[in-house]
């Protein structure tokens, strides 16, 4: 007797927290990489986490925001510089570092600057919840503003590096000289900003130079900003990729002896299509906002602020309602799980959310009405799927 065919009724079960990639703190993520340079320059208290890479005496790092691995090895015609580089990053591995979570600009930069994971410098997401005013903050633009020291009150890795005897620099725009990001993230040592790229890479060189032992930092955003409103297939992006491309030969090319260059990114990007199936839109769901105080994070990595007592049923909602397509979990599942890195400290406790939402497929949780410029966007990231999380380490050598 044929058995009755119930796969109709039969749902998939929401992605487990287990299933989540989390990043390679303490051996192979962003937060890893200044203090392995510092270590090998002999500054005090810092560890050679990324065992891959070779000591230097001059050391520079060049973030081109926003451009991820996956997207950089799809791109070889528009990037032929960078592409022939990919068999030397993480050290000659041909592998890649991972952002931490989330993968978004201003987590990402406190990673690099701190040498610290997101839970211990304490800007978890785009957006969270400040627990001594209630206010959401923008870490990006901070606003509302807040008191930056007490926000994040551990020394740059530039701070140790520079009392340490180290040549330290950072070359940037002008623009971002006196933020509290910058503050807070890649102060120490001296701050140069120019605004073109060609005369940061020159200026960057010569930095390196200016000491026996330099660690120097430099950074191009344009491939970010073309992606997010573009997308990253687009021909403005690769316009700007081109750009990156020549601006890290014309730095390498210029490297004093004794140097190594380190090419990487804060975080990579993918598209997602304008239709109700990949745009969820907060705004417009009455099950997903029901219990929700505050909507933080951005349309990839949400915090999920409840009112008072509601967490549990709005964990319980939003995981019936989008754990298909996203990691759903508490505030303490997402700590216990290492998604921040191995340790919350207490201050950074209250900014996470009650709940935390990670998007694994190419879905966005959009809020049309109160964020309609990030709702806008073409380009997006923050999650842990491979084209968010993965960056390069391209390394030249003199």
């Amino acid at each position: 007797m044929a058995q009755l065919d119930t796969t109709w009724d039969q749902h998939p079960e929401p992605l487990t927290i287990a299933s989540a990639p989390v990043p390679e703190y303490g051996s192979g993520s962003l937060a890893d990489l200044l203090p392995t340079l510092a270590a090998s320059l002999g500054v005090p208290d810092m560890s050679a986490s990324i065992t891959e890479l070779t000591p230097a005496d001059r050391n520079c790092v060049f973030l081109i925001d926003g451009l991820g691995w996956e997207q950089l090895r799809a791109h070889p015609e528009d990037a032929p510089f960078m592409t022939s580089l990919l068999a030397t990053s993480r050290g000659g591995t041909g592998r890649p570092l991972t952002a931490g979570f989330p993968a978004t600009t201003a987590t990402s930069l406190a990673s690099v600057g701190t040498g610290l994971p997101p839970g211990a410098h304490g800007l978890p997401g785009y957006t969270v919840r400040n627990p001594d005013t209630g206010d959401l903050m923008n870490q990006l633009r901070w606003q509302p503003w807040a008191p930056p020291g007490p926000w994040q009150p551990y020394p740059t890795v530039f701070r140790l590096a520079h009392a340490a005897g180290v040549h330290a620099a950072q070359v940037s725009s002008p623009t971002f000289e006196n933020t509290p990001l910058t503050k807070v993230a890649l102060s120490g040592g001296t701050f140069l900003g120019r605004l073109s790229g060609e005369d940061r890479m020159d200026l960057a060189a010569e930095q390196l130079a200016a000491g026996d032992r330099s660690l120097v930092y430099t950074y191009f955003a344009e491939v970010d900003g073309a992606g997010h409103r573009y997308g990253v297939d687009s021909d403005t992006w690769r316009g700007q990729l081109m750009y990156a491309d020549r601006l890290v030969q014309r730095l390498a090319e210029q490297l004093p002896p004794r140097s190594a260059l380190y090419v990487t990114a804060d975080h990579g990007m993918i598209d997602v299509p304008f239709d109700e199936q990949h745009r969820i839109d907060f705004d417009e769901d009455w099950e997903l906002s029901a219990g929700v105080a505050l909507l933080g994070g951005e349309g990839r990595a949400r915090h999920v602020y409840a009112v008072p007592g509601a967490a549990n049923d709005v964990l319980t909602c939003w995981r019936e309602v989008l754990g298909e397509q996203f990691w759903v979990a508490s505030r303490d599942e997402a700590i216990a799980a290492g998604w921040f890195g191995p340790r919350v400290d207490e201050r950074v406790y209250g900014r996470i959310g009650d709940v935390v939402a990670a998007a694994r497929d190419d879905v966005l949780l959009i809020a049309s009405e109160r964020e309609p410029k990030e709702s806008a966007m073409v380009g997006n990231h923050g999650s842990m799927t491979p084209a968010e999380q993965l960056v390069p380490l391209l390394e030249v050598r003199s």
